[in-house]
């Protein structure tokens, strides 16, 4: 599971902040430790580029850098497969970007041709043609004629029919959540072939049953489903299959990181995935998980494959993703108080009892220096995930989360929006989150992924969410997460353990600023007339509009006009939070029961459809700033250093200077793919 930039912060220094804003202490490891490092690389459309660095870089030994180095070529060598899955053509429009932006030698003063540089930028930044967070095709700002003039100055080939799609509605949404259009009829993600319904990919999935019950496949995860002959069938990501050229470059380098690994836990996870990415078996895949959770000693760590589900509208299908990181051991030393708490957590949660886990198991959590991002965690990253997915493997074998903590340090440097005086409803509130509101941020990105994941358990006989829920259940998942972070940012239990001086103040901060945004302020992402698509998104506003509706007899969020702009001022936090654990015991019953009438009521009622006044007054006071709603990020490189006989001596980290450098440079150096799949 990931946690998304718009939870704001991960806890990446929530111990030094509890005590001061930016206060150090000796002999901590520091994020952020180059002094007048520019994080800023570009800005356009909405989208602002960053770059972060690699604190402690220098203090790993040449093995552990080497380690670093082959894993992030791993990374890097399935890129373009996130390509192919968020679309089928957007390889080939890829290539013709790429080679119009570098051959063209006309006019680039023109209004067309800065038009066409921010497009291209649009189109590297979401990995394809369709919006990287609201799914929507992103439309040029010129003209299809002067597209041509350019493939044709440019002697650059791309398909008549393609080249029509970039100025129709052809495909328009990825990701498309619309009961009443289809969910695989209306996405044109690239995980199922023309012609095939959902009911039939359902039918099909249902067919398939897990040789063990209790501990059910990932079915459907690392595959694409097609019709031959007027039946199903599966094209298999792996060595020899689909995708099969980048998957063997990821095999080879992951092959290499073998030879340098850690420890023989590190290196036995490692062969696991080399053997899943060879033979594409999901029992292989969840022997990996269950390796790779156990594999916790050492300073490197890694995530590598096909992993989240959020691109499906069914949730089998995983994107490609790879992060590698380096362990803050001094942070994540300080937040393993959240883990060995997990227990009670569970115990004192309102769940019902028969949804509650006797026994949370191997929670570890973990504030960790990125060395380098790609497939769908780049250039749009996490701040914090969860990981593995499965539920029956986090229950018998435990979980890791990790917080991304030199990302987060990167997002604080570029500064905010200053927007919060514009939004807030007083003085009070404004003065709540200038002192807590950092803080309770981290916590509740560190109680959602430690303790939110983590918490609950599925009712025997009943299948995945995947399989119960259907589209309803990542959204779902997600604000069950943010529920029990939420339910526990107001208890003083986090001051007994030593995570706040003041537990109150802390939890009105985190509550004010939770509903601001997920009854406002994250509307800056949608276009006018929208409706909300994204999962984190939905259950922001699934989450606000419930406990504000549900809150209404006894006014405990107030909605108050003043001088025409509109604010949610809560006044009784005891009964907030009470409606927060009411409303957690419902979504985890849902999930434990599998109640797909119940979620899709709770979805569809709250968190899709947008007040389109409070919409419409939030883009115009919003207007005032420049500041974009969305950033993402390059990646520093990692540069061998060899002596005069060809020897490695060391690896150091060089940044980009250009996104499009960037860009230019990983289509050049991690082109494996053809253009059609």
């Amino acid at each position: 599971m990931k946690l998304n930039t718009m939870a704001c912060i991960v806890l990446a220094s929530a111990m030094a902040l509890s005590c001061g804003k930016n206060k150090e202490k000796e002999g901590e490891q520091t994020v952020g430790a180059v002094e007048n490092f520019e994080y800023s690389v570009d800005q356009f459309a909405d989208i602002e580029v960053l770059r972060y660095q690699i604190p402690g870089w220098e203090d790993l030994t040449l093995k552990e850098k080497e380690l670093v180095y082959y894993l992030s070529q791993a990374g890097y060598a399935g890129r373009d497969i996130i390509w192919d899955q968020n679309y089928k053509h957007n390889l080939a429009i890829r290539q013709a970007l790429e080679s119009i932006y570098v051959n063209y030698a006309g006019d680039k003063e023109t209004e067309d041709w800065k038009n066409f540089v921010v497009y291209v930028k649009r189109v590297w930044f979401s990995n394809g043609i369709h919006h990287h967070y609201s799914n929507d095709k992103i439309k040029p700002a010129f003209t299809e004629a002067y597209f041509k003039t350019l493939l044709e100055a440019t002697k650059t080939n791309l398909d008549a029919g393609i080249v029509a799609i970039l100025f129709n509605d052809v495909d328009n949404k990825k990701v498309n959540l619309d009961l009443a259009k289809g969910l695989v009829e209306g996405s044109a993600v690239n995980f199922y072939g023309d012609g095939i319904t959902e009911a039939e990919v359902e039918a099909f999935y249902n067919a398939m049953k897990s040789p063990d019950p209790l501990r059910p496949l990932s079915t459907g995860l690392n595959s694409k489903v097609v019709k031959e002959n007027g039946k199903l069938v599966e094209k298999v990501w792996k060595s020899g299959g689909m995708y099969g050229q980048a998957i063997d470059k990821i095999i080879y380098w992951l092959e290499k990181a073998v030879t340098v690994a850690e420890n023989q836990k590190q290196a036995d996870a490692l062969k696991l995935l080399i053997k899943y990415y060879q033979t594409g078996d999901l029992k292989t895949w969840d022997d990996y998980n269950v390796a790779w959770v156990g594999a916790t000693d050492g300073n490197i760590d890694y995530n590598n494959g096909f992993i989240e589900v959020y691109n499906d509208p069914l949730g089998h299908k995983a994107s490609y993703e790879s992060v590698v990181q380096i362990k803050d051991f001094d942070m994540s030393k300080k937040m393993e108080v959240l883990s060995k708490e997990a227990q009670w957590f569970e115990d004192n949660s309102p769940l019902m009892p028969e949804h509650k886990k006797k026994n949370v198991t191997g929670v570890t959590y973990k504030t960790v220096i990125v060395a380098s991002e790609s497939g769908d965690s780049s250039p749009s990253t996490p701040i914090g995930v969860n990981l593995p997915n499965a539920d029956w493997i986090r229950a018998e074998h435990g979980s890791k989360s990790i917080s991304l903590g030199n990302i987060i340090d990167s997002y604080n440097h570029a500064g905010g929006s200053g927007k919060l005086k514009e939004f807030a409803h007083d003085e009070e509130e404004v003065k709540l989150e200038e002192q807590y509101g950092e803080l309770a941020d981290k916590l509740h990105t560190a109680l959602h992924e430690v303790i939110g994941h983590a918490s609950g358990q599925i009712n025997p006989g009943i299948g995945q969410p995947k399989e119960t829920l259907k589209s309803y259940a990542s959204t779902l998942e997600e604000g069950r997460a943010d529920l029990v972070g939420l339910f526990y940012l107001y208890n003083p239990k986090l001051q007994e353990i030593g995570l706040v001086e003041d537990w109150k103040a802390v939890g009105m901060a985190a509550y004010d600023g939770y509903i601001r945004n997920g009854l406002m302020t994250q509307l800056v992402r949608l276009e006018p007339g929208a409706d909300i698509e994204e999962a984190h998104m939905r259950n922001r506003q699934w989450v606000s509009a419930w406990v504000f509706e549900k809150g209404k007899k006894d006014n405990v969020i107030e909605k108050v006009v003043r001088d025409g702009k509109t604010y949610f001022n809560i006044t009784d936090y005891d009964k907030l939070h009470a409606l927060f654990g009411e409303l957690l015991k419902e979504t985890q019953r849902i999930k434990s029961e599998g109640d797909y009438n119940a979620a899709k009521q709770l979805v569809e009622n709250y968190g899709v459809k947008v007040d389109q006044a409070i919409h419409k007054e939030v883009l115009e006071r919003n207007a005032k700033y420049n500041s974009a709603p969305y950033r993402g990020f390059v990646n520093p490189y990692i540069v061998p250093v060899t002596n005069d006989k060809g020897e490695v001596t060391d690896y150091v980290i060089k940044q980009p200077k250009t996104f499009e450098e960037q860009m230019l440079y990983y289509a050049k150096e991690y082109n494996f793919l053809p253009a059609v799949n």
